[in-house]
């Protein structure tokens, strides 16, 4: 009777801005059958503001298949389209 607990990442989007949507499941599975299954979500940006400059988001840490869509995705144009935006918000 071998109880174990399965985190995976099981879904990742994009989102209009370029951000990406990542999904992480844990599962508890006892003998191969999954006893229970829960759902985290976080987002990642493709640029983060620090004291008023743009730095590319720091991804190192996350799953490689999120790492791969992330490098596709923000290329120099999502960038400055992100930063465009939310430097529009701060100004409202």
């Amino acid at each position: 009777m071998a109880i174990t607990k399965e985190t995976v990442v099981d879904k990742i989007e994009v989102l209009e801005m370029g951000q990406v949507q990542v999904r992480t499941a844990t599962k508890i599975v006892e003998d191969g059958n999954e006893l229970n299954r829960s759902f985290h979500r976080h987002v990642i940006e493709p640029s983060v503001k620090n004291n008023d400059t743009w730095e590319d988001t720091d991804i190192s840490s996350e799953d490689a298949r999120v790492q791969a869509i992330a490098n596709a995705t923000w290329t120099d144009e999502v960038k400055t389209a992100y930063q465009t935006m939310i430097d529009s918000q701060e100004t409202l």
